[in-house]
């Protein structure tokens, strides 16, 4: 076995993050995934650049950014399941793949005969997962649902910024469409712990991932925190409500992220500082009265760090092993030597005749290493796919070319 869902296949009736990420993971390691996407048109994130350049046109591609950083390694099927012909093709796939992952508007695959319980008639031992904002019932099932909303509707939002009070305090959003991702990454456990169900029992069944129970489980400790004391958590900025010190701190040169998590590190810290008083200091003494004088041990840190360069107290601390870093925006990222080291930042070979960037899958298995190929082009694999799994001949397919079908 090369890779771990070697000759597993995949029906991906999925667009933007949450459900195309979910079937990324499985075509990394090694599912054979069919992304189903409408002629002309393609995934939703085709058209948000930016865009990779098409150099047999001189300009932009769809393959844009978001589209490549979420379909890799998957087989791109141009197929209009609106109309019975093609939701006919659909259903054919269907048949033939182990899992079906797809993430529509509750009700709306069952006019096209693709919902769990037509394909299951065919498919008795299918694993279908679905892929929605609010889940599969409930006063809100029927809704659209976007990362945004998402982040707001289930308590993230209300912990990430600056303290009220504070300049510019007000609830932030991550960058990254952190509800999306953490959706998609339940979703694919979800298939995975399926998949090994079915292979001890013959059963397939059906997963319900909503990403607005993927959002509040990404509370953790916050949310049961709250279920405990009844008490909400405020807003705190870039520091560490459980631990102190543990924030951003201004360097002469940058800023230092230090997160001192146990008193051993916090006696470490202080002797880099020249300060082994402050281990003794009745204020410090343990974590819980450090998170309690917060502010009393920030005024003492900040004027001394603001001397310092990031570099050197960087290097002190690490020897000290006292938990800091900087903070990286992207080119340090990948300019870092643990990153390097990693082989993080990928170039892969594009149909279109470019190598274009991906990032590496975090997953490393010692046996059965993950295969990285870059994002098909829309309809990429319309009819290989066909004539392979459905036995469509060339007169055939030009036909359901003709009528925009594929």
């Amino acid at each position: 076995m090369d890779s771990i869902f070697d000759g597993i296949k995949v029906l991906d009736l999925t667009r933007v993050i949450a459900g195309p990420l979910c079937t990324q993971i499985l075509a990394d390691m090694g599912a054979t995934v069919y992304k189903i996407e409408k002629p002309g048109e393609g995934d939703d994130t085709r058209r948000m650049g930016p865009f990779l350049p098409d150099p047999g046109h001189g300009g932009p591609s769809n393959e844009s950014a978001l589209y490549l950083a979420y379909n890799r390694s998957k087989h791109s099927i141009t197929l209009d399941i609106a109309t019975p012909e093609g939701a006919a093709l659909a259903q054919d796939l269907a048949a033939r793949c182990d899992v079906v992952v797809e993430n529509y508007k509750v009700g709306t695959l069952g006019k096209y005969g693709l919902d769990e319980a037509s394909i299951r008639k065919r498919r008795p031992d299918i694993i279908y997962c679905s892929v929605t904002g609010f889940g599969q019932s409930g006063p809100y099932a029927a809704r659209p649902a976007y990362d945004f909303v998402l982040q707001g509707m289930a308590g993230v939002m209300s912990t990430c910024g600056q303290p009220d009070g504070a300049p510019g305090a007000e609830p932030m959003r991550t960058a990254i469409p952190i509800a999306d991702i953490v959706t998609g990454l339940y979703a694919a456990i979800g298939v995975v712990s399926a998949l090994y169900h079915r292979r001890a029992t013959g059963q397939g069944q059906h997963l319900d991932a909503a990403m607005l129970d993927a959002s509040v489980a990404l509370n953790g400790h916050l949310a049961i925190g709250y279920l405990m004391t009844g008490v909400v958590p405020a807003r705190a900025g870039n520091t560490n409500s459980v631990v102190s010190p543990s924030e951003v701190l201004a360097c002469a040169d940058g800023q230092l992220i230090v997160a001192v998590g146990n008193n051993g590190q916090f006696q470490a810290l202080c002797r880099v500082l020249g300060q082994p008083h402050w281990v003794n200091d009745e204020r410090f003494r343990s974590n819980a009265l450090r998170v309690a004088h917060r502010q009393a041990l920030r005024d003492l840190l900040v004027p001394l760090l603001a001397t310092r360069s990031r570099s050197g107290l960087l290097a002190e601390f690490e020897q000290a092993g006292v938990p800091c870093g900087p903070i990286n925006d992207m080119a340090g990222v990948f300019d870092d030597p643990q990153t390097r080291h990693r082989e993080l930042a990928l170039r892969l070979a594009h149909s279109r005749g470019v190598h274009v960037p991906a990032v590496r899958s975090p997953l490393r298995f010692s046996a059965t290493p993950v295969r990285h190929r870059a994002s098909p082009m829309l309809g990429e694999h319309s009819a290989q796919v066909l004539a392979t799994e459905l036995g469509l001949d060339q007169g055939q397919l030009q036909a359901l070319r003709e009528r925009a079908i594929i």
